[in-house]
């Protein structure tokens, strides 16, 4: 079989909604996402998926980030690229390859990421993960997935490590950071400090980003989170969520990520791409529609052996309604500078 009449048998998500023409249960045979279910170690995977133009396309129209690296050309050479965070829900979502995605009502608590590079159109992407840790806390039984996406050339993409409470009421609980922070983030902004759109050699201590401002809709949170593979769930149906103590859908703590994602590159540019680094703890829920600002202020500048500076930050994000910041975390790269 040829290289590409092996890609076109790959779809471009975890699973192929096509099966529906001829399946009525597209999750049959798979456990019902308990705690009491856990298998730990338990692995998922390897899978193979397409980065097509569809899939690039369907992430910027979840983010509203149309950057021309994604829909023209890419700064690595003439390939367009996915956004930074493409393929961050689909690391996310392996364990639905063994678990009842319509029946999950969890809580993402946490989550990092690792971007070592970026991912090419038209590359055949393989994923595969592992549920390494679970634990109770607080009555909420909690599980910890690390999972990676390597090219088809075997270099390391993006590699994850999440947090999730598996079953919940997620209106009950308001959103639980997985610890307490031992570096605390309190959103507040230097007296006289400098706001900056773009971090390079004269950043420093103390500055600030230039605000990124969105509103997600209920079609782009439904859209992420998989109403094309007819997943139903607190994000893609209203019923749902309303099950879950909640008014309105939520947006995925992964779609916040997505972001958080977007700011990052406004920032560093291409290196984000080779050597950003984040963590978030998602503190509160945030409603769909529900207007948002993100930022983050620069904590340390350090210059590396290697000649690169490293620029750590603390970010955040703010709900518009009352102020409230529905995320808060830590971000790093190195920059040629």
């Amino acid at each position: 079989m040829t290289e590409n009449a092996e890609k076109s048998k790959l779809w471009r998500d975890l699973t192929d909604p096509r099966r529906a023409v001829e399946i009525d249960d597209l999750e049959a045979g798979l456990k019902e996402p308990v705690f009491e279910n856990l298998d730990i170690p338990e692995e998922f995977g390897p899978v193979s998926i397409i980065v097509d133009d569809h899939k690039i396309k369907r992430f910027s129209f979840t983010q509203d980030d149309y950057n021309p690296w994604y829909l023209q050309a890419g700064p690595f050479g003439d390939d367009r690229i996915g956004q930074a965070c493409l393929l961050g829900n689909d690391l996310v979502q392996l364990f639905t390859l063994k678990y009842r995605g319509s029946k999950t009502v969890g809580f993402h608590t946490e989550e990092q990421m690792w971007f070592d590079n970026p991912v090419k159109l038209g590359e055949k992407v393989t994923m595969k993960g592992a549920y390494v840790e679970s634990y109770v806390r607080r009555g909420q039984g909690y599980v910890i997935m690390e999972a990676q996406a390597v090219g088809e050339d075997g270099r390391s993409i993006i590699r994850h490590r999440g947090v999730e409470i598996l079953r919940t009421v997620p209106g009950a609980i308001g959103g639980r950071a997985s610890d307490t922070p031992s570096r605390p983030v309190t959103g507040e902004i230097p007296v006289n400090s400098r706001s900056i759109e773009r971090v390079d050699a004269t950043t420093k201590v103390g500055d600030v980003l230039s605000p990124l401002e969105k509103t997600v809709t209920a079609e782009q949170t439904a859209v992420f989170s998989r109403v094309g593979e007819y997943v139903k769930n607190t994000h893609s149906d209203i019923q749902v969520a309303r099950e879950g103590q909640l008014r309105v859908p939520i947006v995925q703590g992964q779609q916040q990520a997505g972001l958080m994602g977007e700011l990052m590159v406004r920032a560093f540019g291409k290196d984000w791409f080779t050597s950003g680094w984040f963590q978030l703890k998602f503190i509160a829920p945030l409603q769909v529609f529900d207007p948002i600002a993100l930022t983050g202020k620069v904590t340390a500048v350090e210059k590396q052996a290697d000649g690169r500076t490293k620029v750590e930050l603390e970010v955040w994000v703010r709900r518009a309604s009352d102020d409230r910041m529905t995320v808060v975390g830590w971000a790093s790269c190195k920059i040629n500078a």
